[in-house]
């Protein structure tokens, strides 16, 4: 009896893509110019997907590379992606053992970050997994998971995915309702978004799906069809199988040449891109097709190297294969016993497989017909119950497919049924208010009384609504104001205490003006009395002075001229133009001008300043005041800060607050530290929110870090706060470059 075999292509759950020889080298120069690792990390594990369809032992080497630069950099996520991936390249390899390992190590990494959508991705793999070990009842179990997820996160692409290899797990069993009803279910989405890398894949098992219905016809078209798109988008893992099943179809068809051509096709393919187990299978089609050419020596060489290559892929049910094709070859050319050997050898593979397929019905029947020629009897009655079991076991199948599809078409006929009781029931409630409009005109009059009625009190309640919106209006009105006000106002304490600063700087120069004036004046006067004793080289010595004098004093007048016009700058409302601005300079300007504001204030008060500036940065474009608003808060804040805690502590304790500046890819980060009293850490997260403040009460109006956060957001960036309470706190700024 003969036996034909199709083979099934599981898929990669998310990760499968055309694979074409420009997208692997555009791949490689992304990664190449990556500009983090996190984002080479990313690039590798899509490299590994693309090469699943390319080359397994490049996926291999490149999904552990990616594993190794995930762990070097802490990204978890991303060595959780790479485990998944390399899982699927050892799955086609035959290493489920290392699969099993990789995909436990990523479920763990997935559960810890709460990443739900790789979950899902993490159960179909594990459908897989067990799918290609013929385990089909667990692959269920893990696709139905994978459903789930992907159901509620309403994640197509996931779904349908899930679809496939869902369907796929029903052929193997037989179960032909279900599979062709996810397999429609995926094309018919597939097709809408027009993505053929996804149509190859089900083109290709719904061929077998056909096929193994019986329907030739569709079966052909559809292998042939997945084929023509295999070559069109390069798809060389489509294309292998494709080659092998129609290896399996022609054989059916007693096209015995055709089947060996497509055969050593698959062979080839196999060989080039690292799939032994399907490369084993197609040795042994290409043996069974010789055999029935009647080359038995031919056979038999192929039929033994098919069997050495498939126990070394670790696929059971290639290996099944292998040895079953090879068992009915020797069958065929009347070696009984030996076929014995290697029939009982393939079904020990199948031991913990949930698979019921007509071509094992079809294997026990032909060791059945093995036992009883070479006399052993009892065994052939067993082997002959065991066929018969599992064709029942598709015929039940089969009774379900069309139990299936009469309930389908009851539950149309019910729903049509329903369908014509609702419009008579609505014709029955049109009949009902015809009546119902005879009575009705009787009550008319009443119904425009009472509406009337009705209309006089809403237009009572809505002037009164109007009033009571009015008023709503005229207090937010009033809000609005008074918070603009304490804005104001908060702008004005800045002021102030920048005011405090600038008269602190500006009192040296004006000493200045006011020393050499007088001296200038003492040396006038000593010129005129003396004019009439000085010689005239004396004479030169004192107008030389006065004239040196003069320039000192024009020196530090327009020196405090500059301070004037800074102070008269910062006081200025913002016009909100950026401008290319010296973040550095602008930085230790206020650093100095809050340090001296608070000495102004306190002559006690002392601080250490630390800076340390990045001069690459150059100038960057911002609203000068406003950001020396922000920074003018933050310097003061820390002042404040490292002066309670001098109280405290008093002396040993060494105040200091720092500026530091760097430029990091695209942005800018500026970060003011002071080792004060430090903000509680219950109250970090709201220490930005409005009128929040955590000094004493009448010392702060909770608006100067409400504001800084607004003036920093305007500008594209983001501000944040660390703080260790007793210990410090560091603010830091980032802006776009």
């Amino acid at each position: 009896m003969k036996t034909t075999f199709l083979i099934v292509l599981f898929l990669a759950e998310m990760f499968f893509c055309a694979a074409q020889n420009s997208k692997l080298d555009s791949m490689n120069s992304l990664i190449r110019n990556a500009k983090s690792d996190t984002a080479r990390i990313n690039l590798m594990c899509s490299k590994v997907s693309l090469l699943l369809e390319i080359n397994l032992d490049s996926a291999v080497l490149v999904g552990r590379q990616a594993i190794e630069e995930a762990r070097r950099v802490n990204y978890k996520k991303g060595e959780g992606t790479a485990q998944l991936n390399l899982s699927s390249a050892y799955c086609f390899k035959g290493d489920y053992a290392a699969a099993r390992d990789l995909l436990n190590e990523a479920g763990k990494i997935f559960a810890l970050l709460k990443d739900t959508l790789s979950e899902s991705d993490l159960y179909g793999n594990m459908g897989m997994m067990y799918g290609m070990q013929s385990k089909y009842d667990s692959a269920i179990l893990y696709y139905n998971k994978a459903m789930h997820i992907a159901e509620i996160l309403h994640d197509e692409e996931s779904l349908n995915s899930v679809y496939q290899n869902l369907a796929i797990s029903y052929l193997m069993q037989s179960d032909h309702a279900n599979a062709i009803l996810y397999f429609q279910k995926a094309l018919s989405y597939y097709e809408r978004i027009n993505k053929q890398t996804s149509q190859a894949y089900i083109y290709l098992n719904l061929g077998l799906a056909y096929n193994n219905m019986g329907d030739s016809l569709r079966g052909e078209r559809s292998l042939l069809k997945a084929l023509d798109l295999s070559k069109k988008l390069n798809m060389k893992n489509v294309e292998l199988y494709a080659y092998t099943n129609l290896s399996g179809f022609y054989d059916g068809k007693d096209q015995y040449q055709e089947a060996y051509d497509y055969a050593m096709k698959a062979v080839a393919l196999g060989r080039q891109t690292g799939d032994i187990g399907i490369t084993a299978t197609s040795l042994a089609r290409a043996a069974t097709a010789l055999a029935e050419l009647g080359k038995f020596q031919e056979a038999r060489k192929l039929g033994e190297q098919a069997i050495r290559l498939a126990d070394s892929s670790g696929q059971p049910f290639n290996i099944y294969q292998a040895y079953t094709m090879h068992a009915s070859n020797l069958k065929r050319e009347g070696d009984c016993a030996e076929a014995i050997a290697h029939f009982e050898k393939a079904f020990q593979f199948l031991t913990s497989a949930d698979l019921y397929d007509k071509s094992v019905g079809n294997s026990y029947t032909d060791l059945s017909e093995c036992y009883e020629k070479t006399g052993e009897y009892k065994k052939a009655l067993a082997a002959y119950k065991k066929a018969a079991h599992i064709n029942d076991s598709i015929r039940s199948s089969e009774n379900i497919r069309k139990a299936t599809e009469q309930n389908m078409n009851y539950e149309f006929e019910k729903k049509q049924q329903l369908a014509r009781a609702e419009q008579e029931k609505k014709n029955e409630v049109a009949r009902t208010r015809q009546i119902a409009l005879t009575i009705g005109l009787a009550l008319t009059f009443l119904l425009a009384v009472l509406a009337f009625y009705a209309f006089r009190n809403k237009q009572k309640t809505n002037v009164l609504l109007n009033k009571q919106k009015d008023q709503i209006e005229h207090t937010l009105s009033e809000l609005k104001v008074t918070q603009k006000q304490l804005i104001q106002s908060e702008k004005m304490a800045s002021l102030g205490e920048l005011t405090a600063g600038i008269a602190h700087e500006i009192q040296n120069p004006l000493n200045f003006v006011t020393n050499f004036s007088e001296v200038n004046n003492e040396l006038i006067e000593e010129l005129k009395s003396k004019k009439s004793k000085l010689k005239s080289e004396e004479d030169d010595e004192i107008l030389n002075d006065i004239f040196q004098n003069n320039e000192k004093i024009a020196f530090h007048g327009k020196r405090a001229d500059a301070i004037v016009k800074g102070m008269l700058q910062h006081s200025r409302a913002s016009t909100g133009k950026k401008e290319p601005t010296d973040i550095n300079a602008l930085a230790d300007e206020y650093l100095r001008l809050s340090y001296h504001g608070m000495r102004a204030k306190d002559k006690s008060f002392n601080a250490t300043l630390q800076t340390n500036f990045d001069e690459s940065i150059g100038k960057i474009n911002v609203v000068p005041q406003d950001i020396g608003r922000v920074l003018l808060n933050l310097f003061n804040n820390a002042f404040y800060a490292i002066g309670e805690r001098r109280k405290v502590e008093g002396v040993g304790y060494e105040p200091t607050v720092s500026i530091c500046t760097k430029r990091i890819d695209s942005k800018i980060e500026i970060n003011v530290k002071d080792n004060g009293i430090g903000i509680p850490q219950k109250v970090v997260d709201k220490i930005f929110q409005p009128f929040f403040t955590t000094k004493p009460t009448g010392q702060g109006t909770g608006l100067g870090l409400s504001l800084s956060y607004d003036i920093i957001k305007a500008h594209g960036g983001e501000i944040k706060a660390e703080s260790k309470e007793g210990e410090g706190s560091e603010f830091m700024i980032v802006l776009p470059y």
